[in-house]
């Protein structure tokens, strides 16, 4: 049996060289030999459209197409940092676009597939902001403006983020268990896997009598990691 692998919150960026070649190296080793990569949102720290010109950008997505021309499935969700992925984007990489839940049979077990940031529902500012900017008629808005006023905007975002989670209280941006139990009881109480928070962990919730799986993604600031599923479960690995 391949594995399936998941990955999230990887933040690529060219500030982070390091972790950009760990990431490609990923792509060519690890995830070769897999049947299915699910890429759970914040793949890139900044994405402001298809037509950025980054060498990284550029790189990823060569890389991500050559995965997927050789046979591995490979499916990418929107995450908070980069979900203005469009057709130039899937033409070029082969991935499929996944809707932000996506409930799966995998190994025979409903697993669901979040990014994680809808969970986090005590950060009501966030989530009001999120709600805003993803209106169709702001995000076509958006992507018509020259690039150069996209990163321009993008990057003031990025560190207005920055700035508030410095100031934020850490529980305020980890999941609400009472939405997390809604969530899974909404979705007839599946495994659940999701990212965002970079609180990586494997936890189990009981949910009207049901034992509901909960697997969080660490992100790849430090070092790469990733989730897989084979024959033997689920189980997290590292990369150095």
């Amino acid at each position: 049996m391949r594995p399936t692998l998941f990955v999230s919150d990887v933040h690529l960026s060219p500030a982070r060289p390091q972790i950009a070649e760990l990431f490609l190296r990923f792509l060519e080793r690890e995830a070769r030999e897999a049947a299915a990569l699910y890429i759970l949102g914040d793949l890139f720290d900044l994405w402001v459209g298809d037509d950025d010109p980054l060498p990284l950008n550029g790189a990823v997505m060569e890389a991500l197409g050559r995965l997927s021309r050789g046979g591995v499935g490979l499916y990418v969700m929107f995450g908070n940092r980069d979900f203005l992925f469009r057709d130039a984007f899937t033409a070029r990489t082969g991935a499929r676009l996944l809707p932000d839940p996506s409930l799966l049979a995998l190994d025979g077990t409903p697993t669901l597939l979040m990014h994680g940031d809808t969970l986090c529902t005590d950060d009501v500012e966030y989530l009001r902001q999120r709600a805003r900017y993803r209106r169709p008629w702001v995000l076509r808005g958006f992507l018509a403006l020259p690039r150069a006023v996209r990163v321009a905007i993008g990057q003031h975002f990025r560190r207005k983020s920055e700035r508030t989670k410095r100031v934020t209280a850490s529980t305020i941006m980890d999941v609400n268990p009472a939405t997390v139990e809604a969530v899974l009881r909404t979705h007839g109480y599946p495994r659940l896997i999701h990212g965002h928070t970079h609180r990586p962990a494997r936890h189990l919730h009981t949910v009207d009598g049901h034992v509901c799986e909960r697997w969080v993604l660490a992100d790849w600031y430090e070092r790469g990691s990733y989730l897989r599923l084979d024959q033997n479960g689920l189980a997290s690995a590292a990369l150095t």
